[in-house]
């Protein structure tokens, strides 16, 4: 079948170059990602990709196929839930055009990000990257007819599902590319220099001016690997977003959902089910978990994607709860956890407080909670959990519960729709952590460029 093509057909009716077959670092496979890489992304919003699923943007599809026998189409009615062949064609079409360029950018950034892009586990990714890309070009652009549309969209789905599958481990493989990034630094072998303390022969005598250099490579790689990886992520959720959706829609319908959104997400039922885990995890780690209140708009509801949205309280509720365990001590008579759902109709957000009284962070802390490079676990565990390598975004067994990635991770998700996080911290009292989520949805996704 011409959809299943593994090559990419040039635009002057030349023969196929089969990009599969190349190497990565071939002249032709980089051209492909710097052509790609040049493209303008294109960003959705939350109400795009929920009409998109309702089919009732279907009538751009019916003016861009005219003659080509899609003509006839209509939107579907708002409350039909299922998502038809057409549609799920209109998706592909859009994803098949749009994630190569996403991967290109992605893959060009990870090929000039200093110092990381030389960790082994940052340079699988890149391959995984590289090889997906190629996967999704060998696809035909659109489906050659009508009545081959059917088969060229389900085609190009199961290209997207062990897409989807294989990049499940990214998470895991950039913590382990940040880890080995650490463990350089520590050796100094950024700087010329091993762990003697030996530059081309010669002993360094004097391990203060080591450390002062070993400190300003430090300082200088954690604003720019930071910057990176924050790039790296964002777009990864949204490339995550895209293709769950798609896939999603393919499944049977879900009453209130369109693709993996819920036009009735209830806050409250997020929250208590977040509780539920990090009680678990608490528990299981302490013996005990302090008690968490909720209070507010307990009936709101409002469209969103629920799993983002239970990242984000999970990973707050366990922290809240692992900082009240451990700065009143085990057995201790615990103050309640607070949680407040605020919303008003006149309100542009969604608001969900967390208040603890865990003692706080020192001022001089605050700033490196969102780092992805510094945390506060110890080092073994850190290396114990890149070591394992767990196919999950995020669960209750997450190997990067310990990894000081939850912040900075859930800020990402709060951001991508257009929402924040932030946290105001009294040390030697407690934590407030404030979650804005969009109400509308309008909100376009903040691609990296």
């Amino acid at each position: 079948h011409r959809w299943s093509s593994t090559s990419v057909a040039s635009s002057n009716n030349e023969p196929k170059i089969d990009y599969l077959s190349l190497p990565h670092s071939s002249p032709e496979v980089q051209n492909l990602i710097e052509h790609h890489a040049r493209k303008s992304q294109t960003s959705a919003s939350l109400q795009t990709l929920m009409k998109t699923g309702r089919g009732e943007f279907l009538h751009k599809l019916a003016k861009h196929n005219q003659g080509g026998g899609f003509a006839s189409v209509t939107s579907r009615p708002e409350d039909e839930s299922e998502a038809t062949p057409l549609v799920l064609v209109q998706v592909a079409s859009f994803l098949r055009r749009e994630l190569p360029i996403r991967l290109a950018h992605r893959i060009h950034d990870l090929s000039r990000v200093s110092y990381l892009q030389d960790m082994k586990s940052v340079q699988q990714v890149k391959d995984l990257y590289t090889t997906s890309f190629l996967e999704i070009l060998s696809v035909d652009k659109h489906p050659p007819t009508r009545e081959g549309s059917e088969a060229w969209e389900e085609q190009f789905a199961k290209i997207l599902e062990n897409i989807y599958e294989r990049h499940s481990s990214v998470l895991v493989q950039m913590a382990r590319g940040a880890f080995e990034l650490r463990a350089a630094i520590r050796k100094g072998a950024l700087l010329g220099v091993d762990d003697d303390g030996c530059d081309e022969g010669q002993k360094t005598t004097n391990e203060k001016e080591l450390q002062v250099g070993r400190d300003a490579v430090e300082f200088e790689l954690m604003e720019s690997t930071h910057a990176f990886l924050d790039r790296f992520y964002i777009s990864r959720i949204g490339i995550r977003v895209l293709i769950g959706q798609y896939l999603s829609l393919r499944q049977p319908p879900v009453e209130n959902y369109v693709g993996i959104i819920c036009s009735k997400t209830s806050p409250y039922e997020i929250v208590k089910r977040a509780i539920d885990d990090a009680a678990f995890m608490c528990t299981r780690k302490y013996g005990d978990a302090p008690e968490v209140i909720i209070t507010g708009r307990l009936d709101m509801t409002f469209p969103y994607v629920p799993t983002h949205l239970h990242y984000i309280m999970l990973e707050l509720l366990k922290n809240s709860m692992r900082a009240t365990v451990e700065y009143h001590g085990i057995d201790a008579d615990y103050p309640p956890i607070k949680v407040v759902i605020a919303d008003g109709s006149d309100n542009e957000d969604v608001i969900i407080k967390v208040s603890d009284e865990g003692g706080g962070i020192p001022r001089s802390n605050m700033k490196r909670i969102w780092s992805y490079l510094f945390t506060t676990a110890d080092p073994e565990i850190q290396e114990g959990m890149v070591a394992f390598n767990e196919n999950v975004d995020h669960s209750i067994d997450s190997p990067l519960a310990g990894l000081g990635y939850g912040l900075p991770i859930s800020r990402s998700y709060a951001r991508y729709f257009g929402g924040d996080l932030s946290i105001m911290s009294m040390e030697g009292y407690g934590t407030d952590c404030f979650v804005y989520l969009t109400r509308l949805g309008n909100t376009r996704e903040p691609l990296p460029i």
